[in-house]
């Protein structure tokens, strides 16, 4: 029984301690905003790029939109000479030949 006196008073303390905590909380304003912080690992943007593509666009300096590589270009057009040699192989090496 004696014990209570010790626990009461510690448990006001601590509860005072979780109402200031609160308090410092709302005051600090970190309840403003609480789904930012969650979405702000899917995006792939650095700060200081962000701030110097915000500083182009006030200044009326957009950039031009990106051209292709040239690897990238090179690759289009070899997939493309490779897939209409395979068409004109197949149509050669048919077995049926067609007769006019």
């Amino acid at each position: 029984m004696s014990i209570l006196f010790l626990l009461i008073p510690l448990s006001l303390i601590l509860l005072g301690v979780a109402i200031w905590a609160f308090f410092w909380a709302v005051d600090s304003n970190q309840f403003d905003d609480l789904s930012g912080p969650a979405y702000s690992i899917l995006y792939d943007e650095d700060a200081e790029a962000t701030e110097k593509a915000e500083a182009r666009k006030a200044a009326g300096l957009d950039e031009p939109a990106a051209q292709p590589s040239s690897e990238t270009t090179a690759q289009a057009s070899t997939s493309t000479q490779t897939d209409s040699n395979s068409t004109s192989s197949d149509s050669a090496n048919s077995p049926e030949k067609k007769d006019s």
